[in-house]
């Protein structure tokens, strides 16, 4: 059970938290586990990810959802992955760099939140952009949203990686 009385994490805990959650079911995970969770999430589905003993000694449960409807091009397991690894990597050098971290709020006041880390891939000539957002106050705990933004957004910020290749975004 989630309690009300969490102490709230810094960004840069919150996204370590986040990179480990996604990695342990999506990377270390064996491929069939990782492909059945990918499947229900891009159908839309929230699944549950984990719950998480915190420092203060509440229990924090995380959800899983993905927004693939600015996604160019066919979306499939294997450039989910590539979009994936590329994100999770681009969030351990910021950490490592200890960089500072933008977050975007929501604009209607809601507790939602996007980490301004980019992963820029490139698929079938396509450029896409995945980024990770959390909602803290969604039903049911703290759900991490993987989300495609639309790439002609960042196009002016830096240019597109080699066909397959991941992008780091300084």
């Amino acid at each position: 059970m989630s309690q009300a009385n969490t102490q709230p994490l810094s960004p840069q805990k919150f996204l370590l938290l986040a990179a480990n959650l996604l990695h342990r079911a999506l990377v270390e995970a064996t491929r069939t586990d990782a492909k059945q969770l990918y499947r229900r999430i891009e159908e839309g589905e929230r699944a549950a990810l984990a719950n998480v003993r915190m420092e203060d000694d509440s229990t924090a449960a995380f959800g899983l959802s993905l927004d693939h409807s600015e996604f160019r091009g066919k979306l499939n397991y294997g450039a989910f992955r590539a979009s994936l690894n590329t994100l999770l990597a681009n969030v351990g050098q910021a950490l490592q760099e200890e960089k500072a971290i933008q977050v975007f709020n929501a604009q209607d006041g809601g507790a939602s939140m996007i980490f301004g880390i980019p992963a820029v891939t490139v698929e079938q000539g396509k450029t896409n952009v995945l980024v990770l957002s959390a909602d803290p106050g969604a039903s049911g705990g703290t759900e991490l949203r993987l989300m495609y933004l639309d790439p002609q957004q960042f196009e002016q910020q830096f240019a597109a990686p080699e066909e397959g290749a991941g992008g780091t975004v300084a």
